[in-house]
This record gives structure tokens, C-alpha cells and sequence, in this order.
């Protein structure tokens, strides 16, 4: 569902993504794990066909990037790490204008089905600038659901929510890819997401230091952390904890 293949992206001197190769199959929920700067968004942001590649391929849902863009965009969502809403629109025409775009079907049915899943029903008609950080967060999430997308693409997607509001967006994560999505989710909550994630990709310095399912990176250094610690931080002589 989602491919690629020596996406590569250069900020004048800086690499901040070096020939990266990824997959992401249907039903696979892949958590993309790095230190800060270590190119993560920018990652994202390619696959998402905001920022263009230096070099190498993007597929999403059968569809390139580079010659099918508009195909490809439409099989799927990005939520960025930040919500950008609009400010003196309210929930419901935020959904609303995310209906026209994408030329969904049955909106209100589907509208009120993700507003019920995420808390947000009695918000409906409350302006972005009277929202939470939280709140904001959700809203931004319930556009990006609302046409049922094949693939996620979500940064940091549980930052501003309370630990109530991330199992929900952790449910609501998984039960999209039971229903086939392919889900590339970058988080710093490595607890959350070790038991979210069927398969990480750890990326350092924009390269790609470690790739696996949670069994077997954490075969010889335990924890999600522990292995966190050690690909990204090599020097330091920190013991691992037994797995």
C-alpha cells in the first residue's frame, strides 16, 4: 500500500532523509521512531506529497507520487504534528469542507459516527479558536478519517491528548487497519506505540539504522527504549534491560 524506494531529500548541505526504503502493507500499522531532526516529518511530508523528493520513489495505494500525484493523494490522509485549522471555522465546516474535497458520500451519517468516536459531538459548532490543544487534535483527525483513506500517515499524532484521548485514537487507530488501512505513525510515546505497532523502522541521521517487528529488534536489547537508546545513541554504554 505504501512503497518506496531511495527517497532521498537534501536541505542545501543538510540530508535529512538518505535513501530510504519502506513498505507498508494493508492491515500493518508501522511505527517510524527517531530522534528529533532525524528526519522523520520530512519522511512524512514526502509521502504525503507536500515536499518533493531529490531522488527516489514514492507509491501509494498502486499509484507514483511523481506522475500520478492526484490518485495518490487521494487514497490518503496526513495529519500533521501541529493542527492546522482554521481558526473561525467551526467543527462541523471543517468536515464539511473536507466532505467537498474529497467528494465524500454519505457525510452526515459519517460526520456524526466520528464525532461520537472521538468526544467531539458537543462540539460541533464550536470555532476552532474556542478548542483545546486536544480538541484540535481530534478535529484534525476526524477530516483526515472522514474519507476513509487506505493509508495514514500520522506525526505524532497523540500529542495534546489525555490518557483517555490516546486509547481512543489508539482504538480508532487500530480499527482502521483491521479494515485494511496501512498506518505509518511517527511517535515519541515509545509505551503507546510498542503496543500499537505490528513493525517499527528506527531512522537516525536520516538513514535507516533498524527495521523489524517489536520481537525481533528487542530480541537482544529488550525493551522498545533500550533499542531506541542504542541505535540512536551508539556510544552510549548503557545496559540494556533483559527482554
Amino acid at each position: 500500500m505504501i512503497t518506496v524506494s531511495g527517497l532521498t531529500k537534501a536541505f542545501g548541505s543538510t540530508v535529512a532523509v538518505n535513501h530510504v526504503d519502506l513498505a507498508v502493507q494493508p492491515g500493518e500499522i508501522v511505527g517510524l521512531v527517531g530522534v528529533n531532526g532525524a528526519g522523520k516529518t520530512t519522511l512524512l511530508r514526502m509521502l504525503a506529497g507536500i515536499l518533493q523528493s531529490d531522488e527516489g520513489s514514492i507509491g501509494i495505494a498502486g499509484h507514483p507520487m511523481t506522475s500520478d500525484g492526484m490518485e495518490a493523494r487521494a487514497n490518503l490522509a496526513f495529519v500533521p504534528d501541529t493542527p492546522m485549522l482554521f481558526e473561525q471555522l467551526t467543527v462541523y465546516e471543517h468536515m464539511l469542507f473536507m466532505a467537498r474535497l474529497y467528494g465524500v458520500p454519505d457525510f452526515d451519517s459519517r460526520l456524526d459516527a466520528l464525532l461520537e468516536e472521538f468526544e467531539l459531538a458537543d462540539r460541533k459548532h464550536a470555532t476552532a479558536s474556542s478548542l483545546s490543544r486536544g480538541m484540535r487534535q481530534k478535529v484534525a483527525i476526524c477530516c483526515a478519517f472522514l474519507h476513509e483513506p487506505s493509508v495514514l500517515l500520522l506525526d505524532e499524532p497523540l500529542t495534546g491528548l489525555d490518557p483517555l484521548g490516546r486509547k481512543r485514537m489508539c482504538d480508532a487507530v487500530a480499527k482502521r487497519a483491521q479494515q485494511g488501512s496501512a498506518v505509518l505513525i511517527s511517535s515519541h510515546q515509545l509505551e503507546i506505540i510498542e503496543r500499537l505497532c505490528s513493525r517499527f523502522v528506527i531512522i537516525h541521521q536520516g538513514s535507516t539504522r533498524l527495521e523489524g517487528s517489536l520481537a525481533e529488534i528487542r530480541a537482544d536489547l529488550g525493551t522498545l527504549e533500550d533499542v531506541f537508546l542504542s541505535v540512536t545513541n551508539p556510544d552510549d554504554d548503557r545496559e540494556a534491560s533483559p527482554a
